[in-house]
Formats: structure tokens, C-alpha cells, sequence
């Protein structure tokens, strides 16, 4: 058991010890929301996916549960496991509404990558988890140590197909790592308190350096939120201008993965087909473990996601909007919205 620590009053400053008995953060549908979400598919017919909006998904007793749920994301524990949806039965186009339909009710759809995909695929296509140029991890079965997505303030995820073995999913508060270690070690707090430079993987917008720089941990008008990719900060010095880690910078960030990688603070959550996952990705690290697929192909491990921007979320810092430089009508953040780029909603990944 670690020591007593300096605890943050922020809710989301949450420990597995204070929520995995209690597992108040898993929210099953009931069969009658099943049937609501299943209207509003219906009713949003007529209407084209990526233009799918709140008016246009109604939910006329779920929507106040998902009101709920938002509050949560944005300013509770900072994430939520939604039970229960019937993908096994629903065709591809029905799941993708229902789950845009939810989505929207959350937030807004941005684009996850520079095709200006609206919906993600995380599936095992060959990718490259060490492969400089790419975001590969997401499209291989490495395992994905902890981390935040790169242009969102919530991440959602919904299982069509767990694997055969492994893909285990876990979160971590960002706050409990600031307050552990600021009670352990206060100096390497200070190390993950500036501008650390980051790789941008081969994913440069018009005009923009093929690295940038933000901290781990950001104090900003009284809320702390992270932005962290380990190996975007490890493999950054190779691009000219940016100098070598310095000793005291690895210490930090080995002590901050491992703080998250501990039992005191990580929490483990089984990940079951219809499942949707909501994290906070301000506030929150993410992770999954390696797995292994089944042979038939039509069986492999598939989540689809959404990036989603808050309306009227946290006060950002600029450095995330050095990241892609865009902002949407309410001041969030675009995810990957590159110039000249129309947004789709791929309902496969080839």
C-alpha cells in the first residue's frame, strides 16, 4: 500500500481502491432504453450520419440519464462503462447510428485522423506500434501502454468484438499521479510541470513544426488536465532543434507510468461486447493490454470510436491547440481537421 498522499478535491482524483467495490461507474441499459435508442435510429433516418444531432436523435427520458452522464465525464470521476447495447442483433448501419446518436448527446463528433475519419476502427490491421511515422498502435494487437488520444476532450469506445484473449482495458486519474507523486517525489513533479517536447509522428499540418511542446501536467485557471504519449516524447529528439531527454525527465516519466501502473490507482474493467466506454481524456490515462485475435476474420477484436469536443468543457491551455491549430464554434478543439478534408463516418476499416 503507498503512503498517505496529498489528496485533490477534485472528483476526479478518484483511486481503484475508492471505485472497484463499488462499480457505481457501469451503467446498464434497461430494455425499454433499448427500444428509445432504437426510435431515435429510426426517426434519424432520413438523416445522414456525420449531420446527426441532439433534435434530430431524440431521446425523451435517456437523454436526461445521458445529461447526467456528461456531467460526470466532464466534471466527476471522468468516465463511465454504458452496458448493454445489442450489437449482436443490430445490422452495422443501426449500430453506428445508435452509438453516434449517444455520442452526440455527449458531445461532438472530430475527426480522428488526417482522411477526416468521424468514426474510428481499433482493430488489428498490420499496424505498427514502433512505426515513426503513424499513430500505428491503435491497428495492431500491441499491447497500448497508458496514454491520452491526441484531439479530443472525451474518448468513446464500443466493443462489437472482444478478443479471443487479452485486450483488457484499464483507466487511471491523472490527478491521483500528480498527488502521489507529489508527496513522494515534489521535484519530479516539477520535471512534468513545463513544456516537454512531443513527436508528431509524421502528422504535420500546414505550416507547423514536425514536433511541439506541452507538459504531462497542466495547471490551468485552477483545473489540471494532460496531454501524454510516451513514445511521442521518446522519440521526439530525433527531429532537429529538439535536444536529448535529460536524466531528470526520464526519471519523471518512468515514476509517473510507473504510479499509473500501480494497483493502488489503475483501475481494471472487463470490456464486453455492446459495452461503450466514456474517459475523459483530460483528466484521465487510458490503456489495454496485448491480445490475440480468433482465426475467422468476421471474430477479430473491433471497437469503433469517437473523438468528441465538450460544448462549454474546461478552459484549455494553447498548447492543445498547437497540436492541429483548429477550433470548433464553441472553442474546442478539432481533432485532425486538416484543410481541404471533408469528414466521413467509414462504417468498415480496410
Amino acid at each position: 500500500m503507498m503512503p498517505p498522499t496529498v489528496r485533490n478535491m477534485n472528483a476526479s482524483a478518484w483511486r481503484s481502491t475508492d471505485l472497484r467495490e463499488s462499480q457505481e461507474w457501469i451503467r446498464p441499459f434497461s430494455s425499454i432504453e433499448i427500444e428509445e435508442i432504437e426510435q431515435a435510429v429510426e426517426t434519424s433516418k432520413g438523416v445522414e450520419i456525420a449531420k446527426i444531432e441532439r433534435d434530430t436523435f431524440p431521446l425523451p427520458t435517456l437523454g436526461s440519464v445521458m445529461e447526467t452522464i456528461r456531467h460526470d465525464l466532464i466534471d466527476g470521476r471522468g468516465f463511465a462503462l454504458l452496458r448493454g447495447l445489442p450489437v449482436a442483433r443490430w445490422p452495422r448501419e443501426m449500430t453506428v447510428r445508435a452509438y453516434w446518436g449517444l455520442g452526440v448527446h455527449i458531445g461532438v463528433p472530430v475527426s480522428q485522423n488526417p482522411q477526416g475519419h468521424l468514426l474510428g476502427h481499433v482493430k488489428d490491421i498490420g499496424g505498427d506500434f514502433h512505426d515513426l511515422n503513424s499513430r500505428g498502435g491503435y491497428r495492431s494487437h500491441a499491447q497500448l501502454p497508458f496514454h491520452t488520444d491526441i484531439g479530443a476532450d472525451i474518448v468513446g469506445l464500443l466493443c462489437l468484438y472482444p478478443a479471443k484473449a487479452g485486450g483488457d482495458s484499464s483507466v487511471v486519474s491523472v490527478a491521483a499521479i500528480h498527488d502521489t507523486m507529489l508527496a513522494l517525489r515534489p521535484d519530479l513533479v516539477n520535471e512534468l510541470s513545463v513544456p516537454i517536447f512531443r513527436d508528431r509522428r509524421g502528422e504535420v499540418p500546414s505550416g507547423k513544426k514536425p514536433y511541439y511542446a506541452a507538459p504531462v501536467f497542466c495547471l490551468h485557471q485552477g483545473r489540471l488536465t494532460t496531454t501524454f504519449v510516451r513514445r511521442f516524447i521518446d522519440t521526439a529528439p530525433r527531429h532537429q532543434g529538439v535536444p536529448k531527454l535529460a536524466k531528470k525527465l526520464i526519471e519523471a516519466l518512468d515514476f509517473f507510468e510507473t504510479l499509473a501502473n500501480s494497483t493502488d490507482l489503475k483501475l481494471d474493467m472487463d470490456f464486453l461486447r455492446g459495452d461503450v466506454q466514456l474517459v475523459n481524456n483530460l483528466t484521465l490515462l487510458h490503456a489495454r493490454t496485448a491480445f490475440e485475435d480468433f482465426e475467422d476474420p468476421a471474430r477479430k477484436r473491433h471497437l469503433l470510436r469517437l473523438w468528441l469536443a465538450a460544448p462549454n468543457g474546461w478552459p484549455l491551455p494553447d498548447f492543445y491547440y498547437e497540436r492541429f491549430g483548429a477550433v470548433n464554434n464553441e472553442g474546442r478543439p478539432t481533432g485532425m481537421a486538416m484543410p481541404g478534408v471533408v469528414p466521413t463516418v467509414p462504417f468498415e476499416d480496410h
